[in-house]
């Protein structure tokens, strides 16, 4: 994940996921304080340590792993004081909540606001986002025709990742040798 902000992708583009680089760890924080800092909201202690924390993995990370973890590094965690941290990181756009796994993705853009579809691998748990117009628009103007208004638009798709499927096929063909 870096500070930068790339091209809006268009229809079959790469994805893109969290990387835990400590370099790009390290933008992507600084990008984030200054985005709060410029909304006039303030990214504090806890609050960049959960988005560290939710950064670092290539998974979506639930709350409760989230308070394991703060629990080991600061003491007892509450569990309101996680959820009202990840729903500050939500509402600034720092995190993505993967509704089908109760979980959270650190965005790579939270400097604007995009329609996101998500590729969740069901094997490993590997997220990789997503934004294609298309699917966006197509999902705008259908909800336009039916009367619909559109709140948020986050399409969660579901299959297996190539590293899985390559996995799969060796055991498969290990197995039958």
């Amino acid at each position: 994940m870096t500070a930068a902000r790339p091209p809006e992708p268009s229809s079959g583009e790469t994805p893109h996921s969290p990387k835990s680089c400590h370099h790009e760890l390290a933008e992507m924080l600084t990008a984030a304080e200054l985005l709060c800092s410029k909304r006039g909201r303030q990214l504090t202690a806890l609050r960049r340590r959960v988005l560290e924390l939710i950064a670092e993995q290539d998974h979506p990370v639930g709350a409760y792993e989230l308070i394991d973890r703060l629990t080991g590094e600061r003491g007892r965690t509450a569990p309101p004081t996680v959820y009202r941290t990840l729903e500050f990181l939500q509402a600034e756009g720092l995190v993505h909540r993967i509704e089908s796994l109760n979980a959270f993705v650190a965005c790579p853009h939270p400097d604007r606001p995009h329609a996101t579809q998500f590729f969740i691998c069901k094997t490993c748990g590997a997220t990789a986002e997503l934004h294609d117009q298309q699917v966006a628009a197509t999902i705008s103007e259908h909800a336009a025709r039916s009367g619909f208004t559109v709140d948020r638009q986050v399409v969660e798709v579901t299959g297996r990742c190539t590293a899985c499927q390559g996995a799969s096929a060796g055991s498969s063909a290990h197995a039958r040798a």
